[in-house]
């Protein structure tokens, strides 16, 4: 039996992005499916319409009313899709149609009431200091209420919650309106599972009947097998993210761990493997065809309380199925523990050096120390959620409320100009004196230090006031639904129902240390030049001054060659962001603050606002990302990289910590080569490493492919947390990947 046949993959790759147009992965909520029945439902136009006046007719209710009426309306009048090439659904509303009358108009209600710190953000992110958001985009739902209830079991429980309350007479209005939300939107799903039901059935095919009698099956209850589980997944995901404007950065608790029972059930109850291995097929291509740039993260391992793997026979078919499709989205984390076994990484390490390389390796002692750090059981850790790139939680007890990307090279612009931006051309840093007069390094470095703090916490204090008024940009009905802490309390997870935590996703530590390293080297170590000399060279973005450039490119401390000196400053930014500015506080909801190696874009973005640096980087090229180091600094192989980044010490970000790491193929070629890759993740763990991925190129395949892109339609690129297609990179990106291919190569 094939994995899956040439028509269905065709339907399912373009369900929801267009076939003859231009894919834009970035204007994710912009597209979707085309050729849905019309008949089933509205048309854009139409629903922007119904809407509009919905809003209008229920202005001055409470916001979780008027969201959840918007909400049932959405799903009432969407068109639908059961196809004979598809196990799963189809909705056509998946491109947030009621953001534009909740969220959206909500937030720009309450930034009037904050007009000084919306000033500073903006300043900052024009800049190149940071920028950030309110976060709705790091959900993990309780996938075990879920599975165990399911939706209408999830309704009967916050019901019988909210009886309990009336009981007690410990109803306000806003729990009140907050319940009377909650009801609106899984009464709504109740009714969509039904028309699912009802319109599968009206299609005659057996795919199309066993649909209906899914539909039914999670109508009525609790999922009963694999494919109601991958259902029920697939249909909280489109719902929250498409419509309840919430994130679902995991596809269970372990997508292994949560349908591993179903497997079980399915395959004693007779089920085919090659059934079961069709579904999977199905499920992870639902996430291909939506295509998005950050990619779908589901994670798979871990370990017991009694030191067992979670590692299973259904964790290694996910894998196998997952390779063989040849696909880059979803995204996979993979648990590492004491007790992973060594044949299930190997299968792993062999998709990467394939060309697979959309899976990334979390270290779960790493995982368990940050969350036991923050107070957290051991129990709690061990089982711990991935919810992101590599963030983590505890499951069903945190949620992010604010996320700011800082720039930890800017201060050291600020710092030769006196905390004047000439990006902007406005005064921004503090006034740490006239760099030409510093004396000694030591002068220089308590200077980047004041400017990084002031920097850092002007921006945190503007973004986490803004953040007090989260609650009432966008409730959290469908998600807080499934945590029993909230149902119980009838408290929004975002109104303090669960912890509600903030901090900052930190790159460019790599090069923030190499342009300090530059100043040391250049100025006072060698007096290659003077800093009044190094000023104009940087106003000049180093225009006339190539030769001093090439000297600093050339210095030899830098952060990814295992020098301790450069690796030391490095550590201290880190320490120092850890430690002074965010330890010790709260946020404006009572939760901790946290701290992350990873940067997302924000390595490009933060790099094009940023003037040239004394390492020899120029104006607007990237900063480093995540614990990484600049592109072409990384001069000394993968065994010194490893030792940075574990000086590092990635115990200092309680909230993740990865490492990209880009090995030549002959370095993992054959029996040899995986077994040697191998060392190499383990080696990274073993030390205190947290989490890494792996890009494996060589330089000529690069080259060839920036000539000749028609013959690399799948070559892949690990970017930062998720995957590309390298042909989708602008030339620039490809350029940092062919420099540290280069280096590679040794």
């Amino acid at each position: 039996m094939m994995l899956i046949s040439e028509q269905d993959r065709h339907y399912i790759e373009n369900k929801y992005h267009f076939a003859d147009r231009e894919f834009d992965a970035f204007k994710r909520w912009n597209y979707h499916g085309e050729e849905f029945d019309p008949s089933t439902g509205l048309d854009d136009d139409a629903m922007r319409e119904m809407l509009a006046a919905k809003a209008a007719e229920l202005a001055g209710q409470p916001h979780p009313v008027i969201k959840a009426e918007l909400f049932a309306l959405v799903l009432d009048n969407t068109r639908i899709e059961v196809n004979e090439h598809d196990a799963f659904v189809g909705i056509w509303s998946w491109n947030r149609p009621l953001r534009r009358f909740t969220a959206d108009p909500w937030q720009e209600e309450i930034l009037p009431c904050f007009p000084e710190e919306r000033k500073r953000l903006k300043e900052s992110s024009e800049a190149g200091g940071s920028f950030g958001w309110l976060d709705f985009d790091h959900t993990v739902p309780d996938w075990d209420s879920l599975m165990e209830l399911g939706f209408p079991g999830i309704l009967a429980r916050a019901r019988a919650c909210y009886s309990a309350l009336a009981e007690r007479g410990a109803l306000t209005e806003k729990k009140e309106a907050f319940f009377r939300g909650l009801e609106t939107e899984y009464l709504a799903v109740l009714r969509l599972l039904d028309r699912f039901a009802r319109y599968a059935r009206t299609k005659g095919s057996p795919r199309a009947e066993k649909i209906a009698s899914c539909m039914q099956r999670l109508h009525d209850g609790a999922p009963q097998c694999m494919y109601d589980a991958m259902q029920l997944i697939y249909l909280y995901f489109m719902i929250s993210e498409s419509i309840d404007n919430y994130q679902v950065r995991s596809l269970g608790y372990g997508l292994d761990g949560t349908l591993y029972p179903f497997y079980e059930k399915d395959r004693r109850e007779g089920v085919p493997e090659e059934e079961l291995r069709s579904l999977m097929a199905h499920f992870l291509l639902q996430w291909s065809s939506i295509g998005n740039y950050w990619g779908q993260p589901f994670y798979l391992g871990g370990t017991n309380m009694d030191g067992s793997t979670k590692v299973n026979s259904l964790s290694r078919m996910i894998l196998d199925v997952y390779d063989t499709l040849n696909i880059y989205n979803p995204k996979i984390q993979i648990k590492i523990g004491k007790s992973t076994p060594k044949d299930f990484v190997l299968q792993a390490l062999e998709m990467i050096r394939g060309g697979n390389s959309s899976i990334v390796f979390c270290s779960e002692d790493h995982i368990t120390k940050a969350l036991m750090t923050g107070g957290a059981t051991y129990e709690e850790a061990l089982d711990s959620v991935i919810s992101g790139c590599y963030e983590y939680k505890v499951k069903r007890k945190g949620i992010g409320m604010s996320c700011q990307y800082p720039n930890p090279v800017k201060p050291v612009s600020l710092v030769f100009d006196n905390g004047f931006d000439r990006v902007t051309g406005r005064q921004f840093g503090l006034k740490t004196g006239d760099v030409t007069g510093f004396g000694s390094f030591g002068e220089f470095y308590e200077a980047y230090r004041k400017q990084l703090v002031y920097m850092l916490e002007e921006d945190w204090r503007a973004l986490d006031r803004i953040a007090t008024k989260i609650n009432d940009v966008n409730p959290s009905l469908l998600f807080s639904a499934t945590i029993p802490e909230c149902v119980e309390t009838m408290t929004d997870a975002l109104d303090c129902g669960i912890e509600n935590l903030s901090g900052f996703t930190f790159g460019g530590v790599g090069t923030a240390a190499d342009a300090l390293m530059a100043v040391y080297e250049l100025v006072y170590e060698k007096k290659e030049t003077t800093l009044a000399e190094l000023k104009k060279a940087l106003e000049a973005n180093w225009e006339g001054y190539e030769g001093l450039r090439a000297k600093a490119l050339k210095c030899r401390h830098k952060y990814g060659n295992g020098d301790v000196m450069a690796d030391s400053y490095a550590r201290e930014i880190l320490r120092l962001v850890r430690e002074e500015v965010l330890g010790g506080k709260v946020n404006s909801h009572g939760g901790r603050l946290q701290l992350e190696a990873h940067s997302a874009r924000a390595f490009i973005i933060n790099g094009e606002k940023t003037a040239a640096t004394p390492d020899g980087r120029k104006a607007g090229e990237e900063i480093s990302k995540n614990a990484s180091p600049t592109p072409g600094a990384d001069r000394s192989g993968i065994t010194a990289l490893i030792e940075s980044a574990v000086a590092l010490s990635p115990d200092l970000c309680n909230n993740g910590f990865c490492l990209d790491a880009m090995l030549h193929p002959s370095a993992v070629a054959g029996e040899e080569g995986l077994e040697a890759f191998y060392g190499v993740l383990m080696s990274y763990m073993r030390r205190g490493g947290a989490s890494i991925h792996f890009n494996i190129f060589n330089t000529e395949t690069l080259r060839d492919a920036q000539r000749h892109p028609e013959k690399y339609k799948n070559l892949q690129v690990r970017v930062c947390g998720w995957n590309v297609l390298w042909n989708n990179l602008p030339k620039s990106e490809q350029d940092a990947y062919i420099l540290r291919a280069e280096n590679a190569a040794g």
